[in-house]
């Protein structure tokens, strides 16, 4: 019985070695720098190579939201808000991972500003695996979409998925969300 016992201990214990070699391996991050242009919120392209900011999640282009009782078009705004904080500004973006979209999941920095966090602190963008307290700010300020009323992008994606292509929307398994891979 005791070795029974050891020979399970040796084995979960190699397999948690394997888990934080796998979660170490995919940490290698490529740096990318260049002419970017914006998809939506949480969205880039590179030369034709798609990214996606890592652990936000922003109001699909499609999406209204409402303030004052009245619509306004949030997933738009959440674009623009992405296009002012890149326009012009040394942007260099780095990640080592992609979603199951094929989407390098990517951290951006622009100038010295973290677009990922600014994005949620400016309320154009919920915490998705990450950004809690920006995302905690933002509300109290009832700053962009948490000065109204609005459904978060995943379950408004939910609802409107004949609207989306599969290529749009996030989601992902429970290991996926494990490994902040959207």
């Amino acid at each position: 019985m005791r070795l029974v016992r050891d020979l399970l201990l040796t084995f979960c214990f190699l397999c948690l070695l394997g888990l934080v070699a796998l979660k170490l391996g995919q940490d290698e991050a490529e740096r990318l720098g260049g002419s970017f242009r914006v998809v939506d919120g949480d969205s880039l392209d590179l030369d034709g190579r798609k990214l996606r900011l890592r652990a936000i999640d922003a109001p699909e282009l499609a999406q209204t939201c409402f303030r004052g009782g009245r619509a306004w078009p949030c997933g738009a705004e959440a674009r623009d808000a992405l296009r002012k904080l890149i326009a012009q500004r040394g942007v260099i973006c780095s990640g080592g991972r992609e979603d199951k979209y094929r989407r390098l999941l990517v951290d951006c920095d622009a100038a010295g500003e973290d677009v990922n966090a600014a994005m949620v602190w400016s309320g154009m963008a919920v915490a998705f695996g990450g950004f809690r307290t920006e995302e905690e700010d933002a509300r109290q300020a009832r700053r962009g979409v948490w000065a109204g009323e609005f459904e978060r992008p995943a379950d408004w994606r939910k609802g409107h998925r004949h609207a989306m292509s599969e290529e749009q929307e996030h989601g992902g398994s429970f290991l996926a969300r494990f490994f902040d891979l959207p």
